[in-house]
């Protein structure tokens, strides 16, 4: 039986921006904005969605990835209790946790960072920073220089291959796991983490909850590098969320198929056996509905989204179709505050949110998408065919680009009974082939058994 990660479908949410909190933490008190994330529990149940990735979540200095403080809750989000109760509350509801992990750097605020600026070379956590050097000065005129993520200096990189930094993290996954129950971690940078420290991570990870689920985010190289037996189960397919766009924008459907068929084909696909982790957007990148030239083609979008090989997932907002780009380095547009009530009275593209609905129920035990094998069965520029094959059942999948209907001859995968996975409509197949017609921009799911 596979596990529950590789049959997830998982929603996203960026907590910071979803709740409105402020931009810098300057809060004396806790604000108890995790509670407002509460009645998102049964949109996320109604959605299909068995998984949540939330983060960041612990307290930092502005955006959550600059860490002032491991083990406590984002004041501007609230308390461990609130965490805890929205974990509970999740899993009650039969829906995983996964939260960001930011182990590449902290903040300047964390409290070995602010040890070496009070005790300068007296300090005994010099060995914890990479590159800490007291000949040198930065931007902050602390006087002495540190390796910074991407020269922000106010992101300073932890040296992971010191054994005690990485028993300290250790140390807190652990807490994580036995304060909250968390059920797994997206690794921030993981393209930049110690690839040692990420061994440790997933021995210990496993001693404390056999089922616990690591992904890495990863943008560009040899996803296998991360995602093996060894270190990470998943890392984010960019490959794939470039193509799903830039696909439909280009009518060149030939860039997604020859994306999966270089990943996934049955075969010589290079990541055959690994379930990587499938977006259309994220907190890092423009919004789905702002990246589409045509906005009809976002059907077909989360058609291959939810049934070409991966774990599907749903940007918090990205149900309701809403926009949002960055703008220079400011992300605040795809990171907005939204309101439930007011998402779901005030809802521009209600047959979206249905057909993602719609998606999510179609992924329930279905192990084919779970796990099928992928076949190409039919490309062109603007009509792609797909199966996904497991045992005596199979899904086969076609979607059209066109502005216009089209017409397509696809062969089975194999030979059974061939059901419309929305409609329930029988379809009969002749001489081996199905005779579809496609709406333009529209997509068709057959279920097939033996």
């Amino acid at each position: 039986m596979s596990k529950w990660y590789n049959e997830a479908v998982f929603y996203h949410i960026y907590p910071l921006g979803l709740t409105g909190a402020p931009k810098e933490n300057k809060e004396e008190k806790v604000v108890h904005r995790m509670r407002e994330l509460l009645p998102w529990i049964d949109h996320m149940k109604e959605l299909g969605v068995t998984a949540v990735y939330i983060g960041p979540l612990f307290e930092s200095t502005t955006h959550g990835y600059d860490t002032r403080d491991y083990k406590m809750v984002d004041r501007r989000l609230g308390d461990n209790e609130d965490f805890k109760e929205f974990v509970q509350k999740s899993h009650e509801a039969g829906i995983r946790v996964v939260v960001d992990g930011v182990f590449n750097h902290t903040g300047r605020e964390f409290a070995a960072f602010c040890d070496i600026q009070r005790n300068r070379e007296g300090s005994r956590y010099c060995g914890w920073y990479k590159g800490i050097n007291f000949g040198w000065n930065n931007p902050y005129n602390d006087g002495f220089g540190y390796e910074a993520w991407r020269n922000c200096f106010e992101l300073v990189n932890l040296n992971l291959s010191n054994q005690e930094v990485r028993d300290y993290l250790l140390d807190v996954i652990r807490f994580w796991i036995k304060e909250f129950d968390i059920d797994g971690i997206r690794l921030d940078c993981a393209d930049c983490l110690d690839f040692e420290f990420m061994k440790q991570m997933r021995r210990v990870t496993a001693q404390e909850k056999e089922d616990f689920w690591l992904m890495g985010e990863v943008i560009h190289g040899d996803y296998a590098r991360w995602a093996n037996d060894e270190m990470l189960h998943s890392v984010t397919n960019y490959e794939l969320h470039k193509g799903l766009y830039s696909g439909h924008n280009d009518h060149n459907y030939f860039e997604i198929a020859h994306t999966i068929r270089r990943e996934f084909d049955e075969n010589g696909g290079i990541y055959r056996g690994r379930t990587l982790y499938s977006f259309v957007d994220n907190h890092d990148v423009d919004r789905i509905m702002s990246k589409l030239n045509n906005k009809d083609h976002i059907y077909s979008v989360y058609t291959l989204l939810y049934t070409l090989p991966g774990i599907p997932s749903v940007y918090y907002g990205s149900e309701w179709g809403i926009e949002g780009r960055k703008v220079g380095a400011n992300d605040d547009g795809m990171r907005p505050k939204l309101d439930l009530a007011e998402m779901e009275e005030q809802n521009a593209y209600p047959k979206l949110t249905a057909y993602i609905q719609a998606l999510g129920e179609l992924r329930k035990g279905n192990e084919a998408l779970a796990e099928g094998k992928y076949r190409e069965l039919v490309l062109t520029n603007r009509q792609y065919a797909y199966a996904r094959i497991h045992e005596k059942e199979a899904v086969v999948v076609a979607v059209n680009n066109d502005e216009a209907p089209a017409y397509l001859s696809v062969p089975l995968p194999i030979a059974g009974a061939c059901v419309d996975a929305f409609t329930g409509e029988e379809l009969s197949a002749e001489g081996g082939r199905l005779n579809l017609e496609l709406d333009a921009c529209g997509s068709m799911v057959i279920r097939i058994k033996e």
